[in-house]
């Protein structure tokens, strides 16, 4: 009965606090070639349906995280979601936002885990977008770009919208992880990288991918809380540990530290301001942090479940909610400090 508890206890741990799946899965996946007539249908991002999180349409969920004074809030965040689609035995390319299933991981799983962290920051919008299965980025050459670039299509379709219809030039937190920050690098370079929105850009928070500094022009690595203008990034492993495939897949890129925002190699437990684990309670002083060419190594997390994580090599799905409390603080700074310098 006991090995059954601790079963029960590692799959939900699983399923509830990493809501993106490793890439170093062994299993094939089923698949078919990318076809147009597969392709599900356009979103019109001028209806509300089309976005999952509105300013005006928070979850009772989501609320507990966000300003109570919302109209007050004089920043915007705009965030990407990570890869959901990830069952190997689905053999669509891209999800459809009318997909109710997915829709529900993205408010109820990604959005309260990850965007929640911004809520207090500024306004959140978020699309729903017809977002590309995982297995394109390993397949990347037989239909994975044709998925991805879909994908983009939508995040960008949405991102002109929303500044079209909603943003009225307020300053703008770009956020996102994963393959959500595949497509906010994207909108970064098109949109900020150069040019006249760039004055608008509080900060982008893009983990979850590989970065490096030759990804943009002008754009700017920020290794300083407080400093604005331009981005973060950071991909995060159980310390001592290295991507399994290829050890330095990382080495070179952007590599900040999600706790103290400087160029501090180590952090002390007492620096650590808070993990939001998905029984809605924050862990602070919950674990170090080692910055490594490319990596985050953080030691195993001091929360209720300890023991099943400290099998777990990749924290990937935990970039964000493991320093939930940390970028929530360093986002305020920063808006305030915008804030000031700008007006």
């Amino acid at each position: 009965m006991k090995i059954t508890h601790k079963l029960i206890s590692l799959r939900k741990l699983y399923f509830l606090l990493f809501i993106v799946v490793f890439y170093n899965c062994k299993s094939t996946y089923k698949t078919q070639a990318f076809l147009t007539q597969n392709i599900p249908p356009k979103p019109d991002y001028n209806l509300e349906s089309s976005w999952a999180v509105l300013p005006w349409k928070y979850t009772d969920d989501f609320k507990v995280y966000a300003s109570n004074q919302l109209d007050t809030l004089k920043a915007d965040v705009f965030y990407v979601y990570p890869t959901l689609i990830t069952d190997k035995k689905d053999t669509r390319w891209n999800a459809p936002i009318t997909d109710v299933e997915q829709n529900e991981t993205v408010v109820n799983k990604a959005v309260l885990m990850q965007a929640s962290a911004f809520a207090s920051s500024g306004k959140v919008y978020v699309p729903f977008y017809r977002q590309a299965h995982l297995r394109s980025y390993k397949l990347y050459k037989e239909g994975g770009k044709e998925a991805q670039e879909l994908a983009y299509s939508d995040v960008k379709s949405a991102f002109e919208v929303y500044l079209k219809k909603y943003n009225k030039g307020r300053p703008i937190i770009m956020v996102g992880h994963s393959q959500g920050t595949t497509h906010t690098s994207r909108l970064l370079k098109e949109f900020f990288d150069g040019k006249p929105l760039q004055k608008q850009l509080i900060a982008a928070y893009i983990p979850g991918i590989r970065v490096k500094t030759k990804d943009f022009n002008v754009l700017k690595v920020m290794n300083s809380p407080n400093q604005t203008g331009g981005y973060v990034s950071w991909n995060t492993y159980k310390r001592n540990n290295y991507p399994k495939k290829d050890k330095d897949w990382y080495k070179g890129c952007v590599t900040t530290n999600p706790i103290t925002w400087n160029d501090s190699n180590t952090t002390t437990l007492n620096q650590h301001k808070g993990f939001l684990y998905t029984n809605g309670k924050i862990y602070s002083k919950a674990l170090t942090v080692e910055i490594t060419d490319g990596l985050v190594w953080s030691t195993n997390p001091k929360f209720p479940l300890r023991f099943f994580m400290s099998f777990l090599k990749n924290y990937h799905a935990g970039d964000i909610n493991l320093f939930w409390q940390d970028i929530r603080e360093n986002a305020k700074l920063r808006v305030n400090t915008w804030l000031a310098t700008e007006q």
